[in-house]
């Protein structure tokens, strides 16, 4: 993870200071690249505490095309990644409570993208074309649908925008463009998210998993980051895990559940065991 972390030293010490619409203020700077492979090791985050369960349980959720929280929920009770976006979005529409619907977000994106009165499965598309037409320069999966980004239309306009696959001696890698990174507590969820969405299509495609490249557009940490960050930034990270996932003959991106997945010899930062044993 040393790409990642020379990232979040390069915002730390050189980003400039601009205000935001949370009013927290950033530091910020725009346009880095990062290259992970994850062949044999997978990119999680170990200066800090990864999340697995809740990165997990979000993608699945994205993955099934849901719209509504309470699937997240469903998927993983404990996930509290959307909670404050939910309550954001009732509030812009003058609501209390609704029955969990959270607008075209990630899910609604990816599998059902609405647009000249078409309603296009991207992600199916994107995997029909990797098995039968994979030398395409195509095989694109787009979240920003620029007629459902209103608030009242989405809870959040997505931060990670597209991405693209590309096959090439019987290995799948994959290319994100992210807009908006937060670099403490987002940019490690989403590596790791979109590294496992790379396996998961590599499996139900029968190839081999590459690269996952990470473009990312505004990277910034937040003021109130910023002790947390130096705190990172003076650990030495440890040796990356690997990846597990149980074989059930799973030929379907939508046949994978939680339970099929696995971190293999995964250790966060010994000051990070220190204060959860506090």
């Amino acid at each position: 993870m040393h790409a990642y972390l020379d990232q979040l030293r390069y915002v730390r010490e050189h980003g400039v200071r601009k205000e935001d619409r949370t009013g927290v203020g950033t530091l910020s700077a725009f346009g880095f690249q990062a290259r992970y492979d994850v062949a044999e090791t997978f990119p999680a985050v170990t200066t800090k505490k990864l999340v697995w369960k809740s990165m997990l349980s979000e993608l699945l959720w994205f993955v099934s095309g849901s719209d509504n929280i309470n699937d997240l929920r469903a998927i993983y009770r404990h996930n509290k990644l959307w909670d404050g976006n939910y309550a954001d979005y009732l509030d812009r529409l003058g609501l209390d409570e609704n029955d969990g619907t959270m607008g075209r977000i990630y899910g609604a994106q990816w599998r059902a993208w609405r647009g000249n009165g078409k309603v296009v499965d991207q992600l199916e598309e994107a995997i029909d074309l990797i098995r039968h037409n994979p030398g395409s320069r195509r095989i694109l999966v787009n979240a920003w649908n620029a007629a459902e980004i209103d608030p009242e239309d989405v809870a959040l306009p997505p931060c990670h925008t597209f991405f693209q696959f590309y096959v090439a001696d019987g290995r799948l890698s994959l290319q994100m463009y992210q807009r908006s990174c937060d670099m403490f507590l987002g940019v490690p969820l989403n590596i790791a998210s979109y590294s496992l969405l790379l396996h998961m299509v590599a499996r139900v495609t029968d190839l081999e998993p590459g690269k996952f490249i990470h473009t990312l557009g505004d990277a910034h940490i937040y003021l109130n980051h910023l002790d947390a960050v130096d705190e990172q930034l003076s650990r030495d990270p440890l040796p990356l895990p690997t990846l597990r996932i149980t074989d059930r003959g799973q030929t379907r991106i939508d046949d994978f559940v939680f339970e099929d997945f696995e971190l293999v010899n995964y250790e966060s930062h010994p000051a990070i065991r220190a204060e959860m044993a506090v």
